[in-house]
């Protein structure tokens, strides 16, 4: 029996799955970035962003139903290697003035993939006429800039001259 061609569906499918264990991971690494954090600003960033990725989590259940399929995940090796890099930067800059400037490039590491998975996801939606899946995508999309610009400020304003300073 032939192989069945996979199509452009199928590949919104596994890619729903991809982001939907990595928001998963993000919740167990979100706490332990938290703790590392040295700057409260950070801090509260992370908490913050942990509740986010929660709403996030559940909307993701929402485009599971939509299409029909139980929401599970499948494992993305892209958010294991950011997540295990973030876990290096706290090792190796533990008690450095350096570490919250690691930490924040860590995160926004994370952002950036996910920025990517549901911009395109988005836009798949859209294809397929699923405006219900597009409005939950694209909340969530702007979440993610949003969580992106205010890192990048975050790293500006505080975290990046903390740490040069630091080292003078």
């Amino acid at each position: 029996m032939a192989k069945k061609e996979k199509m452009l569906e199928d590949l919104f499918h596994e890619t729903l799955k991809d982001i939907y264990y990595a928001e998963k991971k993000i919740l167990t690494a979100l706490p332990k970035m938290a703790k590392a954090a040295q700057s409260e600003n950070l801090r509260a960033a992370f908490e913050k962003h942990e509740g986010e990725t929660k709403d996030q989590v559940e909307r993701l259940e929402q485009v599971f139903e939509i299409i029909n399929q139980p929401a599970k995940g499948k494992t993305c090796d892209a958010i294991n290697g950011i997540i295990d890099e973030s876990q290096e930067v706290i090792k190796e800059f533990k008690g450095s003035a350096a570490l919250d400037a690691g930490l924040l490039a860590s995160a926004q590491a994370v952002e950036h993939y996910e920025i990517s998975r549901y911009g395109t996801l988005k836009a798949w939606a859209e294809q397929f006429g699923l405006q219900e899946a597009v409005n939950i995508l694209g909340e969530t999309l702007e979440e993610e800039k949003k969580t992106d610009e205010a890192l990048t400020e975050l790293a500006k304003a505080a975290v990046n001259q903390e740490a040069e300073q630091a080292a003078e």
